[in-house]
């Protein structure tokens, strides 16, 4: 069958969940000319433990014209300055991955290049390196606010926050929103997927009832399943456990505690690594980790055992293999979500991955000619931002001296890709990071924070050799000071949370803007 190149008029997203509602709410903003119906199954679920976002989120909410007030107020959002990483460089040893700026620079050497220079001339003059960042020092003290810009000069203007929230209630208020932008909720579980004979395009899926659902193009939100992606169009998987181990989770929330902490808590076990995320309602944990290497019993012995509150559920189990799809787009059939690949929450990607899949989407949204040089675009855009991530991931693993034990003794020691060895190479000399172009998602801050958090040895950049020590002590130590005394004089984070009002009256109308978010930040002061 000849396909026209015709405006794309239909859109089915099959599967609901975070994906797929993330989806139908941009989709529904910004094409509204377009019919578009979601079809789920009350009987499938979905995973929905990811509840930590990175600060992208906010052009999202954005992009998807979401009032982030009611946002938080709905999900029971709290907001995130970073993680913090316990144990990772070695047991006993802690640092925090703060969002945003460090400090400031010394012509165009930054802070990390001079508190590396520091270090190694005179050790014990400079202090922790979380203290340099607005997003380390108020982690620290569990104290948050929105940026002020009033003062550019200040650290309080570079604050990057993003935000913890409810996946399960985040799907729900973005299901609410997107029915009320006229999309189209289905019920029902997929019992068939009608192709072309011809061109092998998928026409329509069939539901157990009989009921059909036609469309132009079809985006596969369907989770590990991939029920188009992978079952109907057979797009192939590529592993990565050699780097990953970690091919479970177990996920179980519990009651809150105080103080309500403005960051994630990764701290790693015998076989992988645990989360704690703090909610409005409740704390949100988790272990990932290897099967081979520790048994399930074992696994939820640990995470129970390590509960800060009083347990809320039995333990969710979690299955997943590490790796993404060898073409997330193919024909008229689009992955976004878990069904395109699977990469562990170590960063709080996972919902970003979805996000950048629906601006790839809008960025390359086809006619129903479905432009091959569009796809292969997509494609090479979506691989080049798993394997980004990827390699971050597996530094955390990676750069650590920690031994004795099976998991940690293998990711120590193995082989590593070709394109983190150069991250490694070029740092190792200098103290020096590049980011390779606009896509890549961790900036240089990010790198640094994990690399000297967990111990990589590294010689400074040479220029600091032109610069007394006593000057790069002396201008680390007012960095310090100034961050310090900002942080010092931000609410406590929880209090901060509970005085927000549930929504704001012009963001009804609008969609969020950085005007709106000074405003909020007025009140609070």
């Amino acid at each position: 069958m000849a396909r026209g190149d015709q405006p794309v008029r239909k859109i089915c997203i099959v599967g609901g969940g975070t994906a797929g509602w993330m989806t139908a709410a941009v989709v529904s903003q910004w094409l509204s000319q377009v019919d578009v119906t979601l079809v789920e199954s009350e009987e499938i679920g979905t995973v929905g433990v990811g509840e930590a976002t990175i600060p992208h989120i906010r052009n999202y909410l954005a992009l998807a014209g979401i009032d982030p007030l009611k946002m938080i107020s709905e999900t029971k959002a709290t907001f995130k300055l970073g993680i913090q990483f316990v144990d990772w460089g070695a047991p006993g040893e802690s640092y925090i991955h703060g969002f945003g700026k460090i400090g400031r620079d010394m012509l165009w050497l930054h802070p990390h290049q001079l508190w590396m220079a520091a270090n190694a001339r005179a050790p014990g003059s400079v202090k922790h390196f979380d203290n340099y960042s607005i997003a380390g020092a108020a982690s620290l003290r569990n104290r948050f606010s929105f940026p002020d810009k009033r003062n550019p000069n200040s650290p309080a203007a570079d604050i990057e926050y993003a935000y913890h929230f409810d996946a399960s209630l985040f799907a729900r208020f973005l299901r609410a929103e997107s029915e009320a932008r006229g999309v189209t909720r289905t019920e029902g579980r997929i019992v068939e997927v009608v192709q072309d004979p011809e061109s092998g395009f998928v026409t329509a899926v069939k539901l157990t009832d009989g009921r059909t659902v036609e469309a132009d193009l079809f985006v596969d939100c369907s989770g590990m399943r991939a029920l188009l992606i992978g079952d109907a169009m057979g797009v192939g998987y590529e592993h990565w456990n050699k780097w990953l181990l970690c091919d479970r989770a177990l996920a179980v929330p519990c009651e809150s505690v105080t103080p309500v902490t403005p960051y994630v808590r990764c701290t790693t076990r015998s076989a992988g690594w645990q989360w704690r995320i703090p909610l409005q309602h409740r704390i949100g944990n988790g272990y990932v980790y290897s099967s081979n290497l520790i048994s399930d019993d074992d696994a939820a012995l640990t995470l129970m055992s390590t509960l800060d509150g009083a347990p809320q559920a039995d333990p969710r189990p979690v299955r997943f293999a590490p790796g993404l799809r060898s073409r997330a787009w193919e024909k008229n059939v689009v992955s976004i979500g878990l069904s395109s690949g699977f990469l562990e929450p170590l960063e709080s990607t996972s919902i970003h991955l979805i996000q950048t899949g629906i601006h790839k989407l809008l960025a390359l949204f086809p006619t129903t000619g479905f432009a091959q040089a569009d796809i292969n675009e997509y494609n090479r855009q979506a691989r080049f931002e798993f394997e980004d991530v990827r390699d971050f991931i597996i530094a955390h693993y990676n750069v650590t001296r920690r031994s004795g034990e099976e998991f940690w003794d293998y990711v120590r020691t193995m082989d590593i890709p070709d394109s983190l060895k150069e991250r490694y190479d070029l740092f190792r000399s200098s103290g020096r990071f590049f980011k390779r172009g606009a896509a890549e998602l961790f900036a240089e801050e990010s790198w640094v924070q994990v690399l000297l958090g967990q111990g990589f040895r590294a010689e400074p950049d040479p220029v600091t050799q032109f610069v007394p020590t006593e000057e790069i002590v002396g201008f680390l130590a007012d960095i310090e000071e100034t961050v310090a005394a900002v942080a010092e004089d931000m609410p406590d984070h929880g209090e901060f949370v509970s005085r927000l009002p549930p929504s704001t009256p012009a963001a009804q109308q609008a969609a969020p803007t950085p005007t709106l978010m000074h405003n909020l930040a007025e009140a609070h002061r």
